[in-house]
């Protein structure tokens, strides 16, 4: 169930900027969760970009663009390397997609968000994350 959703201001990508992070974004979270790279986990990969009106996400201290990501996980799928190394790759992409450098990496926040087991359904069903490890690890074993 790994999803994630990127908030930036109206204008801050360009069009293809943003066709690129859709299929970037929710690439970098399967690497980065050790899912396979089959058609069931491409499927389950969720994104969403979400542009908000100027000056409806803005800081203090200047108008320069900032970007919130929120990224969806069940609770233990990501080690703390892990998600250092997604919001790493996260970090870097959306700079790049922004024309943005390094130096304007703290206008970029990723949040991860563990869900808890048991509160996660899906076509359904409660989905239970060692449910979901058996299947990337059967898919694995396939390929």
């Amino acid at each position: 169930m790994p999803m994630i959703h990127l908030t930036a201001p109206a204008g801050a990508l360009t069009g293809q900027a943003r066709a690129g992070l859709m299929t970037s974004l929710p690439t970098a979270l399967l690497t980065w969760e050790g899912a396979p790279d089959t058609a069931f986990f491409r499927a389950q990969a969720w994104c969403r970009i979400e542009e908000v009106a100027e000056g409806a996400f803005a800081a203090l201290g200047d108008d320069r663009p900032r970007f919130r990501v929120d990224v969806t996980v069940p609770e233990g799928g990501l080690s703390d390397r892990r998600k250092a190394g997604l919001v790493t790759e996260v970090t870097d992409q959306i700079l790049a997609a922004a024309g943005l450098t390094e130096a304007d990496a703290l206008r970029v926040w990723v949040l991860v968000h563990e869900q808890a087991e048991g509160t996660w359904g899906a076509g359904g069903h409660i989905v239970k994350f060692q449910e979901l490890a058996a299947l990337a690890k059967g898919q694995r074993d396939q390929a």
